[in-house]
Parts: structure tokens; sequence; C-alpha cells
């Protein structure tokens, strides 16, 4: 009986020692690996830091590395802390604390000096109307330290879901519940980093946020014959879903490159005009913006595109005949054209041309006797 009532104690306490042997591992290993993986740290710049050394005992005596290199920059020791007076962003970095006077480290600390972020700047524009908008925001100063944000959108009294953009990381997408609806949009944006967080809340009504993106492939080609005009056309932006109910106005600039000033032409719904008071034979530069024909606002100007008005070309008469210059050099004929014979030049001829009546003469008389001849 006495055996049965001890074993039962025993083995109360073999568990127990199990399970602070078990406790004592575990925290040992949590020790080392917070030696080995480094922690973060985010301080504010100008303030004064200090970083404690692990779970070190305040009469703990340790030395500190920033970098690989001991550290240079102004600073105090206090047992197994570190302190860093008025920190900038130099002091940014990856501390490491060794236990002396063997040299074990025993912490390692990476320290971000940033700021507390500011109020964003909020913007929101819809160049896909009627299906929606998006909104995209900014930090005018910089934090230095990483910096996330959380955008809520509402209206009518409910919130609506937001889309992050994903080929913008500071834009998101929200589709309209409703067209034309009279209640406005409420969109909040807050900065959040590890040392604070700030936000910013604007309204605004639906018709104020319509902006299509600029019209595209804007071309500008002269007409023949015409030295005063220019044919331009182009075509509204793909991001606009439906053009046919919703129909965009244009607005066209141009203007010659040496003048400054730009003339404007406004159009209802055509996607093409020729202007006809262009300066003859100047190149021109033109542009055109898109805008909803009811409300919203212009869009941006189109990518530029240049011109010439038609410059009439001069013809050279086929009848004209170059006059070539002397020279004292025979011009070489070509082989296909045809050759004239040269006159006869030198002694010969010039003898030929003296006796020429005599040989006439005795020839006439050398007939004459022959008929006598024939006579008798």
């Amino acid at each position: 009986m006495t055996l049965l009532c001890v074993c039962p104690q025993m083995a109360n306490l073999v568990t127990s020692l199990c399970c602070v042997v078990l406790a004592a591992v575990v925290v040992a290993y949590a020790q080392r690996r917070s030696q080995l993986v480094a922690r973060n740290q985010y301080e504010r710049i100008g303030s004064d830091v200090t970083m404690q050394c692990g779970f070190l005992d305040n009469d703990a005596s340790v030395s500190w590395k920033v970098n690989g290199t001991d550290v240079k920059d102004h600073h105090r020791l206090e047992g197994p802390r570190l302190i860093l007076s008025g920190v900038a962003l130099g002091h940014s970095g990856l501390y490491s604390c060794f236990q002396n006077p063997h040299g074990e480290r025993r912490d390692t600390i990476y320290l971000h000096i940033g700021l507390i972020p500011r109020e964003p700047t909020v913007t929101c524009r819809s160049n896909t109307y009627p299906k929606g908008f998006y909104c995209s925001w900014h930090q005018v100063h910089p934090t230095y330290i990483p910096t996330t944000f959380e955008v809520d959108v509402q209206h009518n009294q409910r919130s609506l879901e937001v889309q992050k953009d994903p080929d913008h990381k500071n834009r998101c997408r929200v589709r309209f519940p409703e067209v034309f609806s009279s209640f406005p949009y409420t969109v909040n944006v807050t900065a959040v980093n590890a040392l604070g967080k700030a936000s910013n809340t604007i309204s605004f009504e639906e018709s104020s946020i319509v902006k299509p993106d600029p019209p595209e492939r804007v071309t500008a080609t002269p007409i023949r014959f015409n030295a005063r005009r220019l044919e331009v056309s182009w075509q509204s932006p793909a991001t606009w879903p439906d053009i046919d109910n919703f129909p965009l106005k244009y607005f066209l600039r141009y203007r010659p490159l040496i003048k400054e000033q730009w003339q404007h032409v406004e159009l209802s719904d055509s996607t093409s005009h020729i202007i006809t008071d262009a300066y003859a034979g100047k190149e021109y530069i033109i542009q055109v913006a898109a805008k909803d024909t009811e409300i919203g606002t212009w869009s941006d100007w189109s990518v530029a595109v240049h011109a010439t008005p038609w410059i009439e070309e001069q013809i050279t008469s086929t009848t004209e005949v170059d006059i070539p210059t002397e020279t004292k050099t025979s011009p070489i004929p070509s082989s296909n054209a045809p050759q004239k014979a040269e006159r006869p030049v030198g002694r010969a001829a010039r003898l030929l041309t003296f006796f020429s009546p005599l040989l006439l003469g005795m020839l006439l008389l050398c007939m004459c006797g022959a008929q006598r001849s024939c006579s008798h």
C-alpha cells in the first residue's frame, strides 16, 4: 500500500521536473534566437534613442557595433544600454551588442530613423464615367520608414468597397453605386507607420470629378493643292466606356512654331476638323482635349503632333538644254550614241581641192576625142 501511495507522488515530481527543464530549454532557445535574428526599432529624427542589449542585468558590461564597426557617433553606455542623442538619418543601421569579457553576441537591433506621417494629399477623378472613379494620394514630406495607407469611402451613410489598384501603389478604385446621385462622396485616407498616423478627408459631388483622359491617335495631314489647310483627326479615349450614351465634346488648339499664341476651336462630338487659316509653308503644333458634354472638366491635352500645310512642288521643264562649258579636252561619246563623220584635213585634202578643175577639163577633152574617132 505504501508503494502505491509513493509512486503517484514520484510521477508528479518527475512531470514537474520535465516541465521545468522544457521551459528552460524554450527560454534558452528564444534568447539564442533573439541574438541571431535582428529586431526592428523605430525612432523619430532628433530624438534620444535607447537600445537595450537583450535581457542582460543592469550591471552587465557590453560593447556595441553598428554595421560591423565600433559605434563612433556621440553616445553613452549605461550597463547593457546604448544611448544615442539627437539621432539623424545617418544613425539608421544594424546594431549588435556583445557581452564582455568573452565578446559573445547577445542581441541584434535594426534601428530605423524616420518621421511621423503628415496628412496625405488626396485627389479623386472619374475617367471611366459612369462606371466608377479612382482616388490617389501621396505624402508631401517623406517619412523615410515604411508607411501604409488606409482608405475609407462613404456614400449615403454606407461604406463602399475599395479596390487597390494593381498598377499604382497609392491608388484605389471605387464603383459608382448609382448614377446622377445627389448625395456627396466622402473619402478618408490615413497614413500609418511605426511612429504614428495622420489622416485627411475630402468630400465631393459626383459631377465635379468627371474628367476624361486625353483623345488618342491624333493625326494632322496637309490637304493637296491647299496651301493653308490641315486636316486633323483623333479618337475618343479608350477608357471612356460609353461614348454613345455619354458623348464627349472636344477642344482643338493649334499654332505655328514661330508664334506663342494659340488658336482655339470648340467642337461638338466630331472627331475631325479642317484648319483653314494656317500660314503657308509653316510648321504647326496641334493638340486636342475632351470633356463630357454636360458635366465635369476638360481633360489634359493630348500628345502634340506637328504638320506643315501642302507646299507646291517646283516642276523643272524637260525642254531646257544645258550649254556645256568650253574645255580643252574632247568629250567622250556614249557607246550607244550615233557618231558623225569628221571632215578630212591635211595636205592631201588641200591638193585635191586645188587640182580638181584641171582634172575635170582633161576628162572632158578625153570624152570629145573619143566621139570624133567613132564618127570616122
